[in-house]
């Protein structure tokens, strides 16, 4: 179905410019017709070209010095696996055999470790601390950070703290020589047009530097990030993650995060003031402190909403289960509730409802508005949540989820 159609009607068809009307007397004698002659048209106005308000000329060598200054703080990172002995993905035979890559052997050697990823960061201190996003590290086991594509040189590297979220983390290595640093710049003051120039690690090709603009500012992407997003030109490819996203200046105004895949010349860096606010707590206590509402969420089946007579086109969560004793159960949602709105926002499946409840800060007030079944009819319903710490992992065990079924 399209999403807009043009519409037009097309009463007659004009084949002159001049119009004629006959009338006639009481008497029935006719009167001469008289030629109407259409106004002419409206002249556009001539207007004047927009003030512009222009810098000195671009400089020739910009990108030049922009390459010899960036790229001695930016670093590879590539992380490993340690292996198990399982089934392969078949997705990984495909692509083996698509691109005629030599295939590996079945299953992987117990305790070896396996590389699963490639990716960027720039160092921020001379000690060895480095940023680069989450999802580079993500499940990975090793971590190693390569300084220079003259030396095959690669340092172990300790995750200080990482935020899914925001999907940010620091790494830290102990250098034997004097590193580089970037300077940090805001990320606010950066103009939709300014040039920027990426850099990053695109396939594996460490230290590249591509350039463009600033297509945009405030792209709120909540599948990709908590934190409303830089949209540039410059070409950003898989590896150039958690590489930064520099301007003229030099300064590091974004960490590049993430691409429109359906497009090219479509990229997204995160500001970096937002992630300057988050550093210290990220590097003394490793993680960020999350919400927690104590609900297990499943996206809406067809079949629930049928059941519950809604409309089709409602969207939202189905509550799957409840923590015993956490703010949900307090507040007095059950299992089986749809909830459709939080804090004034439409629900459009589980996982963005999860989203919405981690951009909150623990103690936070949600208002959340739920259907609940009333002999297969829905009762609109609302309720204040106070949100609370989400516990560690090993809480988390601890704890049980009340389901029906027995689950």
């Amino acid at each position: 179905m399209k999403k807009y159609i043009l519409v037009s009607i097309i009463s007659a068809a004009v084949t002159s410019s001049v119009f004629l009307s006959l009338n006639s007397n009481a008497a029935g004698q006719v009167i001469p017709p008289t030629i109407t002659t259409p106004p002419p048209p409206v002249a556009l106005p001539a207007l004047p070209a927009p003030s512009l308000k222009l810098n000195d000329p671009l400089p020739s060598n910009l990108f030049v010095e922009l390459a010899k200054a960036i790229n001695p703080s930016v670093v590879n990172i590539s992380t490993s696996a340690v292996a198990y002995r399982g089934q392969r993905d078949p997705m990984q035979e495909m692509l083996e055999r698509l691109y005629g890559i030599p295939q590996q052997d079945e299953g992987w050697n117990n305790n070896k470790p396996r590389r699963v990823g490639l990716g960027t960061g720039f160092i921020i201190r001379e000690d060895g601390l480095i940023i680069t996003n989450a999802h580079v590290i993500k499940d990975a086991d090793i971590v190693e950070v390569q300084l220079s594509e003259d030396s095959d040189k690669q340092y172990k590297a300790e995750v200080i703290g990482s935020d899914a979220r925001a999907d940010i983390a620091l790494i830290k290595i102990k250098p034997d020589t004097k590193l580089a640093v970037v300077s940090l710049g805001s990320s606010k003051d950066a103009q939709v047009g300014e040039w920027v120039a990426a850099f990053g690690n695109p396939f594996g090709h460490g230290h590249s530097m591509s350039k463009g603009i600033i297509s945009s500012k405030g792209r709120a992407i909540s599948e990709i990030n908590k934190f409303p997003l830089i949209q540039t030109d410059a070409s950003i490819n898989p590896g150039n993650s958690g590489g930064p996203l520099v301007n003229s200046k030099g300064q590091v105004i974004g960490i590049n995060s993430a691409i429109d895949a359906r497009a090219q010349g479509i990229g997204f860096a995160i500001p970096i003031d937002e992630i300057k606010k988050l550093l210290p707590v990220l590097e003394k206590s490793g993680s960020l402190k999350r919400a927690f509402i104590g609900l297990d969420l499943a996206d809406l089946a067809p079949q629930v909403v049928n059941y519950l007579n809604l409309d089709e086109d409602n969207r939202g969560s189905i509550i799957r289960g409840v923590v015993e004793g956490g703010p949900a159960e307090k507040a007095g949602l059950k299992v089986y509730d749809v909830i459709y709105e939080f804090n004034g926002k439409k629900v459009r499946d589980a996982q963005d409802l999860i989203n919405k409840i981690s951009d909150l800060d623990p103690g936070e007030k949600a208002n959340i508005k739920y259907f609940r079944n009333n002999n297969g009819k829905a009762l609109e319903k609302s309720v204040s949540v106070v949100l609370a710490e989400r516990p560690s992992e090993k809480e988390m065990l601890k704890r049980s989820l009340r389901v029906r079924g027995g689950r």
